[in-house]
């Protein structure tokens, strides 16, 4: 692969826009979910289905994207991408009826996977170089976390401006300006980075060294037979079901802990906060250790939390406790999430197909995007309360179980 050859701030603009590509879909709606289902009128089950059309949409572009991603730099696919995730929030500020809302979704499920997951991952493996694969990745996701956790404090700040501290006594109509005016910022933002992107996230490495003319279907199938590839199918998945399950903490606090929106809106902010801390320090040590042993203990620590929550013993009496678990779950959920895309040169998986593997392990890896959304908002809505979060907790365990073998097995068949 050679020596990393990009600039730091190479690294900056691809962390800046790999959170801000995600933040109209995802980010907003995790921090302010009580909020977005107020103001848009839906139950969790819907705006789970709306998760839903965005995963199948997702699903069919990391088909196609991921070897797009080997044709052509990635800066200039990031950046299209960004600008037409920014254009999708002037119809989400209208707060749209349910049916247009999935089909918002599915645009989204288009402009955040075809034209920019694959070439993000990519980006990645070229800063990291020889070396450096574990602070690349560690970097990119806990840098992701930190711009998610800046735009969450600008969206509670600016939200917060237009409602008193009764926040459930505003009327709907003043809640939504308040979210419109949230959106609108979000959506500046977004396009600003997508004009830095394309005109400053370049590399000095030669274009031939890191795409191809053509992508043959030899060469997909040869991808295909990986071990790596197939084992970081599962993984993937595993720790992307924990990953979703993190956007119903906030509603946690609001149903369980008893806090008001914009308190529970602030454990999201907490969350997203804790999303760099994990990641900044995992880049920093796991360089120099095998990265699938730390993935592996990654699903230990996500096990752990997940059984805090499953079991009960949290309540509005417990806020310590409460905290300390939010925390555990985190460390393990963000963690596997920081390292999962780093062990592939571990596994000895070729750079310049880099895209067309990222695409085919992501065809299976982020399913959770159909299922898991649908699935746990099944699980509040018909057993509202505490037993519902339990539930939604015992799958996150579950999952995260799975995941735990899978990456054992990962790390046993490449430590040689």
């Amino acid at each position: 692969m050679g020596q990393r050859s990009a600039p730091w701030y190479y690294l900056v603009l691809l962390i800046l826009a790999g959170e801000a590509v995600f933040i109209l879909p995802f980010v907003l709606p995790r921090v302010f979910r009580p909020t977005v289902l107020d103001v848009f009128q839906l139950d969790n089950l819907q705006l789970g289905l709306c998760f839903s059309v965005y995963g199948i949409i997702a699903l069919l572009s990391y088909l196609v994207g991921g070897p797009l991603a080997d044709k052509y730099p990635p800066r200039k696919l990031m950046a299209i991408a960004l600008w037409m995730t920014a254009l999708g929030g002037l119809l989400f500020a209208t707060f749209p009826s349910f049916e247009i809302l999935r089909g918002l979704y599915g645009y989204w499920g288009f402009t955040t996977i075809f034209l920019f997951w694959a070439p993000m991952i990519k980006a990645a493996r070229v800063w990291g170089g020889d070396r450096s694969q574990g602070k690349a990745f560690g970097f990119l996701d806990g840098g992701r976390g930190l711009t998610g956790a800046l735009f969450a404090l600008m969206g509670v700040f600016i939200f917060s401006l237009f409602v008193s501290d009764q926040v459930d006594t505003v009327p709907l109509v003043d809640r939504r300006e308040a979210f419109r005016y949230v959106i609108y910022c979000s959506a500046v933002i977004i396009t600003v980075i997508g004009i830095l992107v394309w005109v400053f996230m370049k590399t000095d490495i030669e274009d031939g060294k890191i795409q191809l003319q053509q992508i043959s279907g030899k060469q997909i199938g040869q991808v295909l037979r990986l071990p790596a590839v197939q084992l970081l199918m599962v993984i993937i998945l595993c720790a992307y079901v924990g990953y979703k399950i993190t956007d119903v903490l906030s509603l946690y606090a609001r149903e369980v802990m008893l806090y008001d929106e914009v308190r529970s809106a602030q454990i999201g902010t907490f969350l997203q906060f804790l999303r760099p801390t994990i990641g900044i320090l995992v880049g920093l040590i796991v360089d120099r250790y095998r990265i699938s042993l730390w993935l592996l203990l990654s699903f230990v620590v996500s096990i752990i939390g997940g059984l805090l929550f499953a079991t009960g013993i949290i309540g509005p009496s417990k806020t310590m406790l409460f905290f300390i678990s939010v925390a555990i779950v985190a460390a393990g959920v963000y963690a596997a999430r920081s390292l999962y895309f780093a062990v592939m040169d571990e596994g000895r998986i070729p750079l310049v197909l880099t895209g067309t593997a990222v695409g085919l392990i992501s065809i299976v890896g982020y399913t959770p995007d159909i299922f898991a959304g649908p699935a746990y908002g099944y699980f509040l809505d018909t057993y509202p309360g505490e037993e519902g979060h339990r539930y939604v907790f015992w799958m996150l365990t579950a999952f995260a179980l799975i995941g735990g073998a899978a990456a054992l097995i990962y790390h046993r068949l490449f430590r040689k």
